[in-house]
């Protein structure tokens, strides 16, 4: 699944394409990809887009009232073309949007395996008080560490009083978003800290190095666009992410460390694997 520098990147992407457009006229594909909202079309079609934003790894772009909530999945794409000129089998959602002045553009949603899905959104006050508003069904997402007034002191304080291990903490999206399994195991690295380890043992302090390390992390894959390992991931134009060329443990089970040279282990916690340097991370 795209984790928050890719959902980022394609948050950014549709920023500067779709804000002004206006829904012409929408098709859809496949009823997984409206998957309980039969009405998407009527409703989108005579709506323009106002903004386009993230949480985590949700996306959604604002209406005049309320807001299309987008969800990627695991292989979910957004692709800015002209018009007709996706004609991939994955195609999911075909969206035609014009704005005054502009030649007129396709907004396709592509997704191979089908877990991603567009569908309407009421928007309710933001309960972490962070934003204006935000899409109701995610109202359980805590904020993530790029976001704006993100308090990492305070999240680490909640953190360390929990039992389960630090690298299963940072995946829970009630505590901390965005952070998936690529980023939690590259903030752990870059922290000097085990993923198996728990937050007490830790510490605040430790816990606060974490975060603050896993926003230094996604800084950076953004600036590189990213992390794709295969087509499934790419930005609105089709362009696929580099940052895996720079990741430091993530997928490097039984390869030498960057920065020491001793092998780099896997683990499996909560049914995910975890990778760590034994000598950098102690």
């Amino acid at each position: 699944m795209p984790e928050l520098p890719e959902v980022e990147v394609v948050r950014r992407g549709l920023e500067q394409h779709v804000i002004g457009r206006r829904f012409d006229h929408v098709e859809v594909f496949h009823p997984r990809a409206n998957r309980g909202h039969p009405e998407l079309a009527r409703t989108l079609e005579g709506r323009t887009v106002t903004g386009v934003n993230r949480r985590g790894k949700y996306l959604w772009l604002a209406l005049d009232r309320d807001a299309l909530f987008v969800h990627l999945g695991m292989s979910g794409q957004m692709l800015v073309t002209a018009p007709n000129q996706v004609t991939s089998p994955h195609l999911r959602i075909r969206a035609r949007m014009s704005a005054a002045g502009q030649d007129s553009v396709d907004l396709n949603f592509q997704d191979q395996r089908t877990f991603g899905r567009w569908s309407p959104a009421t928007l309710i006050p933001d309960p972490h008080g962070l934003r204006g508003h935000i899409p109701q069904a995610i109202a359980h997402v805590a904020p993530d560490p790029l976001e704006e007034g993100f308090d990492a002191a305070d999240v680490a304080s909640r953190l360390v009083t929990k039992k389960s291990e630090i690298k299963r903490l940072l995946l829970d999206q009630t505590l901390v978003s965005g952070i998936g399994n690529i980023y939690a195991d590259e903030a752990l690295f870059y922290a000097g800290i085990r993923p198996m380890r728990r937050p007490r043992r830790v510490g605040r302090g430790g816990v606060q190095k974490i975060l603050d390390s896993a926003a230094a992390v996604m800084v950076r894959a953004l600036a590189a666009g990213g992390t794709s390992f295969d087509s499934l991931y790419v930005n609105v134009n089709g362009a696929s992410g580099y940052f895996s060329r720079e990741l430091a443990v993530y997928g490097r089970a039984g390869l030498g460390c960057r920065v020491c040279g001793a092998q780099i282990q896997r683990v499996v916690i909560g049914g995910r694997s975890a990778h760590f340097c034994p000598e950098c991370q102690r």
